[in-house]
């Protein structure tokens, strides 16, 4: 099987920290082609930029998680525009809205989404989105304000949905969710995303797939998302790969 490119993970999180480099190393040997290592916190940015930084095919995205966004900074937007001009820093992200716990602040929630999608647009990156009980707002702040080149990360909704999001012009990244059994409505909307808007990523250290789920996921286990999605699409894997691999180097430039 080829190498895969797993475009979204976080190596940053305390769950790699006894064997981050260890684990890194193996993987990009071995099996993973490139990897988008994602900080999604004022304080993780630099964590995702070192490690951006060590290797030649780890790059970082860089954004304010909405769950995230509570405790930031007043001029985190500005740091968020210089660290971006970093040559390895491939997109912003991930950004969005999050309903899902009771205390959330929807204003203020769709005021740093709002936000930093301008930011991408004035620096013409690419934007990965998050939204979780939140497809409405999402829906309407991307209809609003049309970002050039966005991806719906994690992405387990509606074929409904999925059909607005892609004549957004948005490209869908699926995880190791599609691979679990009561997944019904993901493997229904990656049969509906044409093969030149699908991506595959890992959301690790979350998500494993089948036969891993419950365990640390690592992107070595891109893998079983892309058998489950080849299967779905009717490919071979390693076709199925390929084309995502080169969905993702487009949609990053990397």
């Amino acid at each position: 099987m080829i190498k895969v490119t797993d475009t979204h993970a976080h190596y940053d999180d305390e769950a790699f920290d006894a064997d981050r480099y260890e684990l890194l190393d193996r993987l990009l040997s071995e099996s993973v082609n490139k990897i988008v290592t994602v900080g999604c916190a004022f304080d993780r940015w630099e964590a995702a930029l070192e490690l951006a930084e060590r290797y030649e095919n780890v790059y970082a995205a860089l954004g304010v998680h909405p769950e995230d966004i509570y405790d930031m900074p007043s001029d985190y937007l500005e740091r968020l525009r210089e660290l971006s001009k970093h040559p390895k820093v491939a997109a912003v992200g991930e950004i969005g809205l999050d309903y899902h716990y009771d205390e959330y602040d929807r204003e203020k929630q769709i005021e740093a989404f709002r936000s930093q999608l301008m930011l991408a647009d004035e620096l013409s990156m690419p934007v990965i989105i998050h939204s979780r009980d939140a497809t409405s707002d999402t829906l309407e702040i991307l209809r609003e304000l049309r970002p050039k080149k966005a991806v719906m990360h994690c992405f387990s909704g509606s074929v409904e949905t999925t059909r607005q999001l892609l004549s957004l012009g948005l490209y869908i990244s699926f995880t190791g969710l599609l691979t679990f059994k009561n997944a019904k409505k993901a493997v229904e909307a990656c049969a509906e995303v044409p093969l030149d808007c699908l991506m595959l990523e890992t959301d690790c250290p979350y998500m494993a797939p089948v036969p891993f789920r419950g365990e640390r996921c690592d992107s070595s286990m891109v893998h079983m998302t892309a058998a489950k999605a080849a299967e779905i699409k009717g490919l071979d894997t390693d076709e199925l790969i390929r084309i995502c691999n080169e969905n993702a180097d487009k949609f990053f430039g990397i």
